[in-house]
């Protein structure tokens, strides 16, 4: 399918305007033009941060995608500038840094006055399916983010094939859109971000105001939905997330990482905690992939099968770096995929295989095997179900 945002905007690189007022150690405060909005020219908050780089070298980069109720954050723009990467991080939701609440707009992030639209249902209108494209939030957030990516390509010092992508939550939600849209990208690792979000996330706010009309709500699915924008990805993607996540359950999870076509790498740790920080900003399998692609590092270990035959489940993995431990998690539970109680058991890898087994417990609905690397990188095998409710 051919998306809504303009194939023309590849070719951007945004002007780059200063941010007086706004400072952070290390790195550098700046705005950059979004995509018109209701006629009026409109200009995206980010910071930017280099590593220190000998003359004539270049470096990896990132882009980072914050979440919902975020804003660009300038630590973690520095935690990739550590590890010796450029990174950008932009407010995808017409704010810039500072505090602030007001019971009559719910808006915790001041707006500037170049602002496109808000985000993530806090204001309702930019969700809006009847607006026209222009002016709705998805619409002006991917551009952001993709524009962010094109202003870093031309940064001098970074190295434009080694640019990589990550998200949190509906920063994640984002990363899939962007993936979509822009092929430039080495690289897509949403946290907490998935699509088929009609399917069963009901709990996310936009979605409960959205089913006050169903066809209105098929409309936005119809042009939000990450499901259509994730065939078009071909670059690997690392799918971040916990079994218990209240906003990307693991059955939209895993419709959404079978639509890409190049190779997919899983985290799936249980009741991994939702948020910025430690559980969305520093999942060590990001950087192992980064490192993996960019600098020569070994790649994440890879399930190369999976089955299930009289009462056992079994899965293969092929691993570069030696493997600590292996488990399989399994849940007796149905329903809401937020609700469920998981069970742990460790399991041992053949050696000469790869494989390990398991035997499904009576009752088992829902399954998976993750396997362990130096370092706490988990990599996980797809789930299986047996008796789920798909609804949920």
């Amino acid at each position: 399918m051919s998306h809504p945002i303009p194939e023309e905007i590849l070719r951007i690189v945004p002007k780059e305007y200063p941010a007086p007022g706004f400072e952070a150690p290390g790195v550098r405060a700046l705005f950059y033009d979004g995509l018109p909005w209701n006629g009026k020219p409109t200009r995206v908050f980010a910071w930017l941060g280099l590593p220190k780089l000998a003359p004539g070298e270049r470096c990896p980069a990132m882009v980072l995608v914050h979440g919902g109720g975020g804003t660009a954050f300038p630590d973690w723009v520095r935690l990739w500038n550590a590890r010796g990467y450029a990174a950008i991080a932009m407010d995808t939701c017409g704010g810039v840094p500072g505090w602030h609440e007001t019971p009559w707009s719910r808006k915790p992030w001041p707006r500037h006055p170049h602002s496109g639209p808000a985000g993530w249902g806090l204001d309702v209108e930019s969700f809006a399916p009847e607006l026209p494209l222009d002016a709705q939030w998805p619409y002006h957030a991917t551009a952001a983010v993709v524009l962010g990516h094109s202003l870093l390509r031309a940064v001098p010092g970074v190295d434009a094939s080694r640019i990589g992508l990550t998200g949190v939550s509906w920063g994640g939600y984002l990363t899939c859109l962007a993936a979509g849209v822009d092929p430039r990208f080495a690289f897509a690792a949403p946290v907490f971000g998935c699509g088929f979000l009609g399917h069963a996330s009901s709990t996310l706010g936009w979605q409960v105001k959205a089913e006050q009309s169903r066809e209105r709500l098929e409309k936005w699915l119809e042009l939000w939905d990450p499901s259509r924008y994730l065939p078009a990805a071909d670059m690997p993607f690392l799918w971040v997330n916990g079994t218990n996540d209240f906003a990307f359950p693991m059955s939209s999870l895993q419709k959404s990482y079978r639509l890409t076509k190049g190779r997919r790498d899983l985290a799936i740790r249980v009741r991994m905690p939702h948020g910025h920080g430690g559980a969305g900003e520093k999942p060590p399998e990001i950087l192992a992939m980064a490192e993996s692609l960019f600098r020569g590092g070994a790649p994440l270990p890879t399930f190369t099968g999976q089955g299930a035959a009289g009462g056992e489940v079994w899965a293969e993995v092929a691993s570069p770096r030696p493997l600590e431990r292996a488990e399989f998690n399994f849940t007796r539970a149905s329903g809401h995929w937020m609700d469920r109680t998981w069970n742990t058991v460790p399991v041992e890898v053949e050696k000469a295989t790869g494989r390990m087994r398991a035997a499904l417990p009576p009752d088992t609905t829902a399954w998976y095997f993750n396997v362990f690397a130096e370092g706490d990188l988990v990599a996980s095998s797809e789930h299986g179900e047996r008796g789920a409710d798909e609804s949920a």
